[in-house]
């Protein structure tokens, strides 16, 4: 096994990698159900587990590379117990949605896309989220909160533990 793979996630989490790729190996099809399946163990694909599946289902680093790049389900990158999505459409631009996004970056230290060092939160904007008349809209795991406000930032994330 990879030392690379071995570094990021923990010994059960490589042996449930190993269980998986060898439930599928041989099967046509297995590239999207491994991802999916790997993507659930251990939160997300980064290169070590990519090579590590094209090299046990036999097919090219590229082909896999390509789907996990090509479907947004599937993150490289280590993601969030919780997801924020700030509004940016016009209605909640107008509204103060970029005062929202500033004060998340202010407050968490990520920029949009990216996810805090404590792994709490991965932080995204959206173009419209359709509560145009509760803007600026934030959504955090599904739940809309609306008429946001900077100086409530903090008391609203403190429910998302």
């Amino acid at each position: 096994m990879n030392d690379d793979l071995l570094k990021e996630f923990s010994p059960k989490q490589v042996e449930e990698l190993e269980k998986i790729i060898e439930k599928h190996k041989g099967k046509p099809g297995a590239l999207i159900p491994v991802l999916e399946e790997a993507q659930v163990v251990l939160d997300y694909l980064p290169i070590p587990v990519q090579k590590k599946i094209a090299k046990e289902l036999n097919l090219p680093l590229a082909q896999v590379y390509g789907v996990v790049t090509f479907y947004s389900f599937f993150t490289m990158t280590p993601r969030g117990k919780h997801t924020v999505r700030v509004c940016l459409g016009t209605a909640c631009y107008v509204r103060g949605g970029k005062k929202i996004v500033e004060a998340i970056e202010k407050e968490y230290g990520v920029k949009e896309g990216e996810t805090t060092s404590d792994r709490r939160f991965t932080f995204e904007t959206v173009r419209c989220l359709g509560a145009c008349g509760l803007g600026p809209v934030m959504v955090v795991d599904g739940n809309v909160h609306g008429r946001v406000k900077p100086a409530k930032l903090k008391e609203i994330l403190a429910n998302y533990n």
